[in-house]
């Protein structure tokens, strides 16, 4: 009985580290990264993306974007940065495009989806958890393979 309460403690000792995500290293000379993510022009034409649909909304999304950069930066510098915190911050940054998402066109989407995966490699997060993907696509593809 002794040993079932053992195993039954470790468990749960492991499932409760577990509720605060994995820690995760942050590299070096992140600061600067994310001073040169925040200060390079946004939405401009580049490889594929033909540049802002609306040019007005240009500064708008910038700032969200740079908001998500800050985010980030802020979870980096804790004393215990962890994916389940960044996964948060990238939940908060795309909420902040709900006001604004029929002004999105396709490509602008892609293009936001594409500064979050920057910032994602900045730090070395390798997945949004679907987040991305949703944001795109009004779904999250993983939902519709788990329940097959």
């Amino acid at each position: 009985m002794t040993k079932y309460i053992k195993i039954l403690v470790l468990f749960l000792t492991l499932f409760a580290c577990g509720q605060n995500g994995t820690e995760m290293k942050t590299p070096e000379n992140v600061n600067e990264k994310f001073a040169e993510f925040i200060a390079k022009k946004k939405f401009v034409a580049e490889n594929y993306y033909p540049g802002i649909s609306d040019e007005k909304m240009r500064p708008i999304f910038t700032e969200k974007i740079n908001s998500v950069a800050s985010d980030f930066k802020s979870v980096a510098e804790s004393e215990n940065p962890t994916d389940k915190k960044y996964q948060e911050k990238i939940k908060i940054g795309l909420s902040r495009f709900a006001d604004v998402y029929m002004e999105l066109d396709t490509e602008d989407r892609e293009r936001v989806c594409t500064y979050f995966e920057e910032l994602m490699d900045i730090i070395g997060l390798e997945s949004s958890n679907g987040q991305l993907n949703k944001f795109m696509d009004g779904f999250d593809p993983n939902e519709i393979t788990n329940k097959n």
